[in-house]
């Protein structure tokens, strides 16, 4: 089956480098061996890193919208054959005959080798912070394993003074040329160098720690610095903390995404908080004074007298710091208290008592159905009016 390039990374054929980019990093934050060991998901990560390269370079992307498939040369233009049954090209690849065409056969200049130091992914670690740390920001000791920079060789990938030599097979072209016939004639075609792999030079004595790759995996401590106001879902970029790249290249990026624990009291909606007090039916008639912690200090807490059940008290800049996406904060929210009045379920004879006699005092002994509207009275009352 034909290999579905734009399927592979989840965007459109008519997507922009930028969005190609973007959903190659976001699928590689999930599939990375340091964030998902999974083989499968190993496998995929390679598919979707040689995916990208095809379609992050602009020629390669041509071939790709012609049909061609650039990581399997010998397919050639996919469908390509119509009736003429077969492979039309006689097993030549759509890149090798534009090759032949423009400038890759003949000796006319062809790509010439690759670089050796290549850039590092991004890596992705979680970490779980507590309500006061987010409220707070928090510098946490974080342990990360990824690719480092090798420090038997620094990065070079020999051992010694030993150098890199030029490739036997290639003559340092990094890729080998070949003269075949087809139906349209003789084709030259180049393909990277099998010695080198298309790097012009090999390492003769490679390093005996990397193996010549420049890099080795080591476990390491990184201190986070996180700030105020992170929420759960949020992450903290970590500039080139992330893997060193083949050859020592530069490091990409670390990013430290927040998984924020629940809280026993507080409940976070945003840059909000909120919170339930139970209080006695007594209390709330009569009004009182309850201490309350916030998150940054002790609240004097004010009840009228007559506070009724499901009263809210808003404490304006008692909330959650507002992280700007300049990593400073910029206000606070508010922190909503939901009052709760709780009704006595037992009382013993002498309670039962004096609650009679409150009633009595307030006329309250015969309850009355509530009204609406212009009627008034209790549920019998409405009934005689009839």
């Amino acid at each position: 089956m034909a290999r579905d390039y734009y399927g592979t990374l989840g965007v459109s054929r008519d997507a922009t480098p930028e969005q190609l980019k973007r959903a190659y990093r976001k699928l590689a934050r999930e599939l990375h061996p340091d964030v998902n060991p999974e083989p499968a998901a190993q496998e995929r990560f390679r598919e979707v890193s040689a995916v990208y390269e095809v379609l992050s370079d602009p020629e390669k992307r041509k071939l790709v919208d012609l049909g061609a498939d650039p990581l399997d040369p010998s397919a050639g233009m996919r469908g390509a054959g119509g009736g003429m049954g077969g492979d039309p090209f006689g097993g030549f690849g759509l890149g090798d005959i534009m090759d032949a065409f423009f400038g890759g056969g003949g000796g006319g200049g062809g790509r010439g080798p690759r670089s050796r130091v290549q850039s590092g992914s991004d890596a992705l670690i979680r970490v779980e912070l507590t309500l006061e740390e987010c409220n707070s920001g928090v510098t946490r000791e974080i342990s990360v394993e990824t690719a480092v920079l090798c420090t038997t060789c620094s990065g070079s990938g020999c051992a010694g003074d030993s150098r890199p030599a030029t490739c036997d097979t290639c003559s340092g072209r990094g890729e080998v040329q070949s003269v075949q016939r087809s139906f349209l004639g003789q084709v030259v075609t180049a393909r990277p160098c099998p010695t080198c792999r298309g790097f012009g030079e090999v390492i003769p004595d490679p390093c005996q720690k990397c193996g010549g790759e420049g890099r080795v995996r080591a476990r390491r401590t990184i201190s986070a610095k996180i700030p105020p106001g992170v929420a759960d879902g949020m992450r903290v970029r970590l500039a080139s903390q992330g893997e060193v790249g083949p050859g020592g290249g530069p490091a990409g990026d670390l990013y430290v995404e927040v998984e924020e624990l629940q809280h026993e009291v507080f409940t976070r909606d945003g840059h909000n908080l909120h919170c339930t007090i139970r209080v006695p039916v007594t209390a709330a008639a009569l009004g009182t004074s309850i201490p309350l912690e916030t998150l940054d200090s002790e609240e004097e807490l004010t009840l009228e007298p007559g506070t009724q059940p499901n009263t809210e008290l808003v404490l304006s800049g008692r909330g959650m710091p507002r992280l700007r996406s300049s990593g400073r904060v910029d206000g606070r929210g508010n922190l909503h208290v939901h009052v709760e009045v709780v009704v006595p379920t037992k009382l013993d004879s002498k309670q039962a008592d004096l609650l009679r006699q409150l009633a009595q005092l307030r006329g309250e002994d015969q309850p009355e159905l509530a009204t609406t509207g212009r009627a008034q009275g209790g549920l019998f009352s409405r009934l005689r009016r009839r």
